[in-house]
């Protein structure tokens, strides 16, 4: 969950120039005047010109175009996405192979990567989730943070934490986790065809109409073949028409009334 060692050292090559540059055009310590002397700042100091840079965003264009380090136009490409930071507070929930879940809302779950270190190297696993301040920015196709966080000492209890797990899990399971920013994440994600489990399911729902419950057989077989009827309509719903919720929802509700009988039937049978 963090950038190889020779696309960490990218990031730096560049955002340290640029925020010399920012600090330059805005004269905030004048008497700064190579990357050399910005690395030896304070880091209090560093932290004003970066906020004045996320300030005067405008400037990232200025330095773009005056190019003062010469970079190439692959490495200004990154700079660029840099106009489409995202700042503000967000829940780390929890790190996975891949990247950390940061939680801003409930709309908006990143999937963010570390620079040199990975965030389980930076923060123990249990003291999450861990409210930061941070800045995303895309970097190469992913997102990262601009190498500053801000930790609240904070905690929470199981309710807040169930409710950022539910979040992570519902962007998780409709595909809305954020990967990346600006126009890499306005590109399409490829179409992947899906298996067609119509014939599949056609099949079982034929042969579970030929079960028959009824006189001189085990109570059990009535309300558990309902189920097992239910749950194939339920499932044919899905594979039909997976976007038709209030379907869903009434084929899900006719598998809790089967369930229902089954549960009556079985609480019957042990009186």
């Amino acid at each position: 969950m963090k950038l190889s060692r020779q696309d960490a050292d990218l990031f730096f090559e560049l955002m340290w120039p640029l925020q010399l540059f920012v600090n330059r055009q805005l004269r905030i310590f004048p008497e700064v005047r190579t990357v050399n002397a910005y690395l030896n700042c304070s880091r209090e100091e560093k932290a004003q010109v970066r906020e004045a840079m996320y300030e005067h965003i405008e400037l990232i264009d200025a330095f773009i175009k005056q190019n003062p380090q010469q970079f190439s136009d692959d490495k200004l490409e990154i700079v660029a996405g840099w106009k489409d930071f995202i700042a503000g507070d967000f829940f780390i929930e929890r790190f996975l192979k891949k990247y950390a879940v940061f939680i801003a809302s409930a709309e908006k779950v990143y999937g963010v990567l570390g620079l040199y270190d990975a965030f389980h190297d930076l923060f123990h696993p249990t003291r999450l989730p861990l409210r930061v301040k941070a800045v995303l920015l895309p970097f190469q196709g992913k997102i990262i943070y601009d190498g500053v966080l801000q930790g609240y000492n904070i905690s929470f209890g199981r309710g807040i934490s169930s409710d950022l797990k539910e979040v992570y899990m519902a962007a998780k399971q409709n595909g809305r986790i954020i990967e990346c920013l600006g126009a890499a994440a306005e590109q399409v994600r490829p179409h992947i065809p899906l298996k067609d489990w119509g014939p599949e399911l056609h099949e079982l729902v034929a042969k579970a109409n030929k079960l028959r419950g009824g006189s001189g057989q085990p109570p059990i077989y009535s309300p558990a073949f309902r189920l097992i009827k239910a749950s194939l309509a339920l499932a044919q719903s899905a594979v039909e028409e997976p976007d038709n919720t209030d379907n869903l929802w009434e084929c899900l509700q006719k598998v809790k009334l089967a369930m229902g009988s089954v549960k009556t039937t079985l609480h019957r049978s042990e009186r």
